[in-house]
């Protein structure tokens, strides 16, 4: 984008605008419907803004030999921030974005281009669908940040989704996911137990305040069929600005407690969240 002009656009699935960021010279922020979406620093693709960002990435960041480069699967794409995080900090990785929104795809391809030889592939389908036909062990991470408006769609919430996550996936490959909920955490607490029910491996990672029960806000979950590393991921999220704690062992599964596993058939999405809780003046 040569000039820092904001752009507004109706795309599949709503309105998407891109904000430049006064302070950063080529950042940019991304909304859909008010919502923040993404947010983009195309000078420092390792800068992450967004809280949740940041914790993904800490996870990445550890989901195998540093540097060392992987096969990445994301569902959601929005305006490519972990992508274009991966690409640097682990070059040579392989990455096919699933992004169902041919529109806001397109404006980002357009505005906010990867960089060449970036390994990026996107896909302008539904998640569930392209996960459904990839082959068997062909991802090493499995990244999942997906919301239709500001929900995660029922159908990227059940078992059966969870088995083609494993399906995909390597043995020690790590799934990533980005939920949200508030308060008695009802659906957070299913999505854990649903996880739970196919990953030996389990680790939550939010904001305290979040935790207590205060408001509304995102959760991280990691899994994998390999024991994962908490004490570097607790360093790491406790470091940030807004720092977030890390829970795993007998403390998650207390506070999963007898929560169900979600089937197929009876999935509903995730919780709306709060008028105003993420949204953009």
């Amino acid at each position: 984008m040569s000039e820092s002009i904001p752009v507004s656009r109706a795309v599949d699935h709503g309105t998407a605008k891109l904000m430049p960021d006064v302070d950063r010279e080529r950042a940019w922020l991304l909304t859909v419907d008010g919502a923040p979406q993404s947010y983009v620093d195309l000078d420092e693709p390792t800068h992450l803004e967004f809280e949740y960002a940041r914790r993904l990435g800490h996870v990445l960041d550890v989901a195998g030999e540093p540097g060392a480069p992987l096969d990445a699967v994301h569902l959601g794409g929005g305006a490519m921030t972990l992508p274009r995080y991966l690409a640097v900090t682990r070059p040579g990785s392989r990455q096919e974005v699933v992004e169902a929104d041919a529109g806001l795809a397109a404006l980002v391809a357009e505005h906010l281009p990867l960089p060449a030889g970036a390994g990026v592939t996107v896909h302008s389908v539904d998640a569930r669908a392209w996960l459904e036909a990839a082959p068997d062990r062909c991802a090493d991470v499995l990244v999942a940040d997906v919301f239709g408006g500001s929900q995660v769609p029922a159908h990227l919430t059940t078992v059966g989704y969870v088995d083609e996550v494993a399906r995909v996936l390597r043995p020690g490959g790590v799934y990533l996911a980005n939920l949200a909920d508030a308060a008695p955490f009802a659906f957070l607490r299913s999505q854990l137990a649903t996880v739970a029910a196919r990953f030996a491996e389990c680790v939550l990672i939010a904001e305290p305040a979040v935790l207590r029960g205060r408001r509304f806000g995102n959760a991280v979950l990691a899994v994998s069929d390999r024991a994962l590393d908490v004490p570097a991921l607790t360093r790491a999220v406790a470091a940030d600005p807004f720092p977030a704690r890390v829970e795993a062992g007998a403390v998650l599964d207390a506070f999963v407690g007898d929560a169900p596993v979600v089937h197929d058939g009876t999935a509903v999405p995730s919780p709306l969240p709060p008028s105003g809780a993420f949204a953009v003046g």
